[in-house]
């Protein structure tokens, strides 16, 4: 740049032509220079402050955009990307008949624990332990301080739970989210959905597979993205459920059984609207199976399906529609029951050493005669028995749409002897389901149609073979109707619901061989009303035991047939049907001479 000289000579000359101080100009000169040079630097330093104030701005206004994305958006943990496939953990809802969740899914979160980044893994497990008392602390700690880079600590948190792992203030704890199985009824149908657990994980999701019943067999299906989130609707009625449980379970503990089961079918459609078996548990916390001792006693184990037992004079009937639908006999023949009956080396009694003498077809199953039954058993014989028994289902595991039905296998003797045909016309000789006795039941008083059971709703009654015929299938109804009129299971009247029904009572078998002379299996099979059949009921108590007089009394007819009667009494109404009269039977017609 010029510079300008604080004494320019021409100025100076002339300043002293004038007798002018020469210093003055210099002093004005230095003074003009200062002010340009402040005034650039004042420029120079507005310019920078301007800079500045822009990048202040520009980087406040970004911090800020920051923090209010970051304020907006759900917090999660940093996850590393996976190339594998991806978990799907989607499954649909299971409801009743009527809608009602039976199952459904609720989002959770998990909690990991990477070792390797915690700054107290010590204090950490001690207050894990406060928060989850199932965890060992101890354990933890030699987790914790192994080499080990992940570990799970829980696979399914709860809220409270989760605030407070998050109090505990520990880096090294991390939390995934993903879904979990919810059955918001608790043991309300525990063994008809069975339960679900984790299959593949990861720590943001986590796959849901059935481990037992509908949750098991239709695993696929509940899975399967095609069916765009459809409910999977069981027959199952959870009122109906609900009232059989109690019901149940109090009749359980009255009578001192050590387990229980109940069946409520449909005799048309087939639909299974209650199954229950005792005791139970809570699917939302499957315990473990029973590793040692016998696995019927495990809550798990489903009474109602995979329990197979000889059930006794329930089986009676079938013998007597057999003969009938065959045309051997009708209602009043008359069958020699004398006792006891000698077939070879074996002897036939009766309960109790009892002698009926001559009895109708009738009095056979009213007073439940096991010589006047093997009797009309012998008459159809032992081909044709099988060959109907097979019919009814009872040769083969029952079709129902759990995973434990193929176990529920029934147990046949080998050898189809006629000594096999005269035990097994009275319930003894053959294992079978409970389940097994309510299509069976089904199929023979519905006016003879077959019948499968199913735990789907269905739309309509079920068009199967013919078993019997409708004259037959009305002489078994009215039967079964005499025994709870006048026979052994008087205690089975309901009012308003022509009850119909046989008791069975079975001796338990041995491990080893033989029978316990103190402990019975009492089952009561029983449709309602009889005259017009809509459900078939089959209750099972295991090893009751009923005190209220002076000596101890197993039979069904004491123990399981007042807890059926209290059973039809709560759960009729809520099925619909309303308490009527019993129609009178037609008048016969007998022919007379003059």
């Amino acid at each position: 740049m010029t510079r300008t000289p604080l004494r320019p000579l021409p100025r100076i000359l002339s300043a002293r032509a004038r007798g002018e101080n020469p210093d003055a100009i210099e002093r004005e000169n230095l003074r003009l220079r200062h002010e340009k040079m402040r005034d650039k630097a004042r420029r120079r330093a507005e310019g920078r402050l301007l800079v500045l104030g822009l990048c202040f701005f520009c980087a406040f206004t970004v911090i800020g955009v920051r923090m209010g994305l970051l304020a907006a958006t759900e917090p999660s943990e940093v996850q590393i990307a996976d190339t594998g496939s991806d978990i799907v953990a989607q499954r649909a809802n299971i409801v009743d008949r009527n809608g009602r969740l039976l199952a459904t899914n609720l989002s959770t979160h998990s909690l990991y624990a990477q070792p390797q980044q915690m700054v107290e893994p010590l204090r950490a497990a001690e207050e894990l332990a406060k928060i989850f008392p199932d965890l060992d602390a101890e354990k933890l700690k030699a987790q914790f301080a192994g080499k080990r880079k992940f570990l799970w600590v829980k696979k399914k948190l709860s809220p409270e739970q989760m605030q407070a792992v998050h109090d505990i203030g520990e880096p090294g704890l991390l939390f995934g989210p993903r879904e979990m199985r919810l059955y918001p009824n608790g043991r309300l149908a525990a063994h008809v959905l069975g339960g679900a657990s984790f299959g593949r994980e990861g720590v943001h999701s986590a796959e849901v597979i059935g481990t037992a019943g509908v949750e098991k067999y239709f695993d696929a299906w509940l899975r399967d993205p095609a069916n765009n989130g459809a409910p999977l609707q069981l027959s199952i009625d959870l009122t109906v459920q609900a009232a059989a449980r109690e019901v149940l379970e109090g009749g359980m503990r009255l009578m001192n059984a050590k387990g229980a089961s109940v069946v409520l079918m449909d005799v048309h459609t087939g639909e299974i609207l209650s199954m229950v078996s005792l005791p139970d548990f809570d699917p939302n916390d499957r315990p473990k199976p029973l590793v040692k001792g016998d696995a019927g006693d495990s809550p798990l184990f489903n009474r109602a399906v995979q329990g197979v037992y000889e059930l006794g004079s329930v089986f009676k009937i079938f013998a007597a529609t057999q003969a009938m639908d065959l045309g051997l006999v009708n209602p009043a023949t008359i069958i020699d029951a004398n006792a006891p009956m000698h077939w070879g080396r074996f002897k036939i009694k009766e309960f109790h050493n009892k002698n009926y003498g001559r009895l109708s077809v009738t009095d056979v199953i009213v007073k439940s005669s096991n010589v006047g039954t093997a009797r009309m058993a012998l008459a159809v014989g032992g081909a044709r028995q099988k060959e109907f028994l097979g019919t009814l289902g009872f040769l083969e595991p029952t079709p129902l749409e759990m995973v434990e039905a193929p176990t529920g296998k029934p147990l046949v003797p080998s050898r189809w002897s006629e000594i096999s045909t005269i035990t097994i016309s009275y319930g003894h000789g053959i294992s079978a389901s409970p389940v097994h006795l309510a299509a069976g039941y089904a199929s023979i008083l519905n006016g003879g149609t077959r019948i499968r059971p199913t735990l789907l709703r269905q739309d309509g009654p079920q068009m199967g073979q013919r078993v019997v015929s409708p004259e037959a299938s009305a002489a078994a109804r009215s039967m079964l109707r005499q025994v709870v009129s006048r026979g052994t299971a008087s205690f089975g009247e309901v009012p308003g619901y022509a009850v119909g029904g046989k008791t069975g009572t079975a001796d338990k078998p041995k491990p080893r061989g033989g029978y316990y002379k103190d402990k019975v299996v009492a089952t009561f099979a029983c449709i309602f009303p009889a005259y017009d059949p809509r459900y078939v009921l089959i209750l099972t108590l295991d090893e009751p035991v009923e005190t209220s007089g002076s000596q101890p009394r197993r039979t069904a007819g004491w123990t399981s047939v007042p807890v059926a009667a209290e059973m039809i009494r709560r759960t009729a109404p809520l099925l619909g049907l309303m308490p009527a009269e019993e129609p009178e039977p037609a008048p016969a017609v007998v022919r007379v001479s003059n």
